[in-house]
């Protein structure tokens, strides 16, 4: 087994740092043997035959993300499906969810606290958000929404698996009646077209692209759209590091107040609050 572990190692080198190289061999190592490192370590007996690890490396040696290839990821404590129909939940979107734990703690924000918040998280993808506030906030009313019947398929039965009670809908914001929140949150598709040639093959060629990507003429479109409905009086969103002063302009122009930047842990524009007047 050990030669097994040096040899994923040996084939991803170049395209993985060593560290990570050796995560993935691992995580490999676990998914097909049915051991967790700790019972492989400590030497635990091999459940399933792992002679298909050839076929994996060859697959994430293509640049499939390791996710997509075993059809789920761990996530802030929460086991979830992903498929290429969501994305794959990144470390920046679980600093959202606890900047939104901040900000309820610091009961800065006009929400009633007397009461069980409603939120919506826009744009829910694999309900990863929605999920992690549920399981924090049992007593809120969460809600997710999203364009795609693929995705909200995969974010019910992520909730389902992850025994948390959120309401997940079919809608565009664009065009759909949205019901009033005491929170929105949104991590929508914000990365311009331009951008791409700065990305790396494993999103572009894997990741869905609706979730991603928009045009260079109208980079804020979601973000403007969800402020000009004013239907929550407080929004949380993740935005693009490059867009932090825009953002703090759109919304400003929508009648937002008490608006606020935050890095992320790599010291860039990523998330954004807001209050209505």
């Amino acid at each position: 087994m050990k030669e097994i572990i040096e040899h994923i190692i040996s084939d991803l080198n170049g395209l993985y740092s060593p560290q990570e190289a050796e995560e993935i061999a691992y995580w490999i190592i676990e998914e097909t043997t049915g051991l967790t490192r700790t019972q492989f370590l400590t030497g635990g007996k091999v459940t399933k035959n792992i002679s298909n690890y050839k076929v994996i490396l060859q697959r994430i040696q293509k640049k499939e993300p390791i996710q997509y290839i075993f059809g789920h990821t761990m996530w802030m404590g929460l086991d979830l499906r992903v498929t290429p129909a969501t994305l794959i939940p990144r470390p920046e979107t679980a600093e959202l969810v606890e900047y939104i734990d901040t900000i309820v703690r610091a009961k800065d924000y006009p929400i009633n606290h007397s009461q069980s918040i409603r939120v919506l998280d826009i744009g829910t993808g694999s309900g990863c958000i929605a999920i992690a506030l549920k399981k924090r906030h049992p007593d809120w009313e969460v809600w997710g929404m999203d364009i795609s019947k693929e995705a909200l398929v995969i974010a019910q039965e992520n909730a389902d698996k992850n025994h948390a009670d959120v309401q997940f809908i079919e809608g565009d914001i664009f065009s759909d009646e949205i019901r009033d929140f005491d929170m929105i949150i949104s991590n929508p598709p914000y990365i311009m077209e331009h951008e791409k040639k700065e990305m790396e093959n494993n999103v572009l060629d894997y990741e869905p692209s609706t979730a991603l990507f928009v045009p260079d003429n109208d980079p804020l479109r979601f973000y403007r759209r969800i402020a000009e409905i004013k239907k929550a009086p407080v929004v949380v969103f993740e935005i693009n590091q490059k867009m932090g002063a825009a953002m703090c302009e759109l919304m400003a122009s929508c009648g937002y107040v008490d608006i606020q930047l935050k890095q992320d842990s790599y010291g860039n524009d990523r998330l954004l609050i807001a209050r209505l007047d």
